[in-house]
């Protein structure tokens, strides 16, 4: 319950409340301010509660005593001893004392209501983005609907017209560029038309290059191929489901040739076009996020990304997949992470396959802790190797491979735990503890 996901109402309740207390009734008061949050975050009416016709019952007005009442007081006071005399005294001066304790919560309290100002205007300006981007995505749609420059500018006729809103169709560039294929530059100056294919000839690309992926063509021309296909798309501000399906089907053919930059690329605008609610693959590339988050051990990030998660996402098996992926991993449970490993959905195992070695020799640091010694079948079934020569292989690669029987057949020989477990130790810290990604996420 930070104060940071209070509403804004809530925040300038707060800073009024803090105003308002003094010595008298500060810590009655701060009690009942905790208590009327806490029930209202109990009640999840944090966001709903009108907090400004809401009023602490120490912090209200009391009616003033009257005249005969102070009277009747005064007379019925008791003299007052030395001793009391003394005591009152103190207190008056601790009261003065306690003057700028009152100064310090004054500022505290207009502090509080400027860091709520500056959130609100951030929201604001957030608020302003979301319907621009929202704006020029059904630009966008409208755009690839036709490819004809004479459907550009505004309309009189169009009923969404708006004459105090600047007409972006004036501005976008429709490309004249026949050609299927195009090398891949980077723009150094202004796009031409002439040099930029148009919406239909770009779909008829797309297909094109799905066939010439079929026929086994070199990667590196699909890939730049389709690079110059996301140009394309990008100077003439085309955001719509193909705009989707382009960066999706190249992720899918990156993580395949294991091109990490470029499907990096890939994943981060699939990113930014799902929030603007453009469909696709959302769940798919959703667990492709997860796992990747996973390689980058970015427990942060994953974690928030993760709690952004609705229900329904978390229902898709490959969502659930890489979920129970984190959960294998977080509690060291190597023997469940290797079984899914196996079953990784869609094209999850390309994924683990950059950090399965990392996760296997953590396993084996736990296994020569645990064992004396440890036969090479039982490695290679709890590590999910293929075969008994590759987990024999992957040992003496890590340099690891310490046999009681070096010479017997694979299938017989057995690791040596307690000299093959400071050697593990060293290769992790070597080799895994630190991790390198190139591309953004």
């Amino acid at each position: 319950m930070s104060s940071e996901s209070w509403p804004p109402q809530l925040k300038e309740w707060v800073a009024r409340c803090l105003g308002q207390m003094t010595d008298a009734n500060r810590a009655e008061a701060q009690a009942e301010l905790r208590e009327s949050i806490a029930n209202a975050f109990a009640e999840k009416s944090l966001w709903t509660t009108d907090w400004a016709g809401v009023q602490l019952k120490c912090l209200m007005p009391k009616a003033p005593p009257t005249i005969n009442t102070l009277k009747r007081k005064m007379n019925d006071a008791p003299p007052m001893s030395k001793k009391a005399k003394k005591a009152a005294a103190q207190k008056h001066t601790n009261a003065n004392l306690d003057f700028g304790d009152q100064a310090a919560l004054s500022r505290r309290a207009e502090r509080f209501q400027r860091e709520h100002e500056i959130e609100r205007q951030k929201s604001m300006r957030g608020q302003a983005s979301l319907q621009a981007n929202n704006q020029n995505a059904h630009l966008f749609n409208r755009i690839s609907r036709s490819d004809s420059p004479s459907l550009l500018g505004t309309n009189p006729d169009d009923p969404d017209a708006d004459p105090n809103v600047l007409d972006w169709d004036k501005y976008t560039i429709v490309g004249t560029n026949q050609e299927l294929f195009k090398d891949y530059l980077r723009l150094t100056s202004e796009p031409k038309p002439e040099t930029i294919r148009p919406y239909s000839v770009l779909q008829q690309t797309l297909i094109e290059l799905k066939k010439r992926w079929k026929e086994k063509v070199s990667y590196n021309w699909i890939c730049n191929q389709f690079k110059s296909l996301r140009q394309d798309l990008t100077v003439q501000r085309i955001k719509n489901e193909f705009t989707v399906q382009v960066y999706e089907i190249h992720a899918r053919m990156a993580l395949e040739s294991s091109d990490m930059v470029e499907y990096n690329q890939c994943q981060a605008t699939l990113k930014n076009l799902y929030d603007l609610g453009i469909p696709g693959k959302h769940e798919e590339f959703t667990a492709y996020r997860i796992l990747m988050l996973l390689h980058g051990r970015n427990k942060s990030e994953l974690n928030l990304y993760v709690g952004t998660l609705t229900p329904r996402q978390k229902k898709d098996a490959a969502v659930h997949h890489a979920l129970q992926v984190q959960r294998a991993i977080s509690m060291g449970n190597y023997h469940a992470l290797f079984e899914m490993y196996w079953d990784a959905p869609n094209m999850g195992a390309y994924i683990m396959d950059y950090f399965i070695d990392r996760e296997r020799i953590r396993a084996l640091m736990t296994m020569t802790k645990a064992y004396r010694t440890l036969s090479l079948p039982f490695i290679q079934e709890e590590l999910g190797f293929e075969t008994v020569t590759e987990a024999r292989e992957f040992l003496m690669t890590h340099g690891s491979a310490f046999f009681t029987n070096p010479n017997a057949p694979d299938r017989e020989k057995t690791v040596e735990c307690k000299s093959a477990a400071p050697q593990l130790a060293q290769i992790y810290e070597e080799k895994y503890r630190k991790v390198g990604i190139k591309g953004a996420i």
